[in-house]
């Protein structure tokens, strides 16, 4: 899976300096974005998701994230096939964004 599906880490950095509304969906667990997360990010761990979906818009944009991208990438499946238009995952998850935008975010 990629392209569509797929949103690049500088992409999205671009995306947020330019003040675009995007819902960052952090679907790690806990402990994990306690440790790191994007600011602003909504904590909805993958395995709450088929409960706690409806708390999110069904047309806003969503970027969902993970640690390297593939719990990020299930998430986007599954509120596509709920009827999301606009959801993608974070290529890399957050560890490529802190090796590629932001160094400060710790990595793991």
């Amino acid at each position: 899976m990629a392209g569509d599906w797929e949103i690049q880490p500088e992409e999205l950095r671009a995306k947020l300096e330019r003040g675009e509304r995007v819902l960052l969906l952090d679907v790690r667990e806990p402990f994990e974005h306690a440790l790191c997360r994007l600011d602003g990010a909504e904590l909805i761990p993958l395995a709450q998701l088929p409960l706690r979906a409806r708390e999110l818009g069904r047309e806003e944009e969503v970027v969902a994230y993970c640690h390297t991208g593939n719990r990020s990438l299930h998430a986007a499946l599954y509120l596509r096939q709920l009827g999301f238009r606009n959801v993608r995952s974070l290529a890399g998850g957050i560890d490529a964004w802190a090796e590629r935008i932001d160094s400060r975010v710790p990595r793991y």
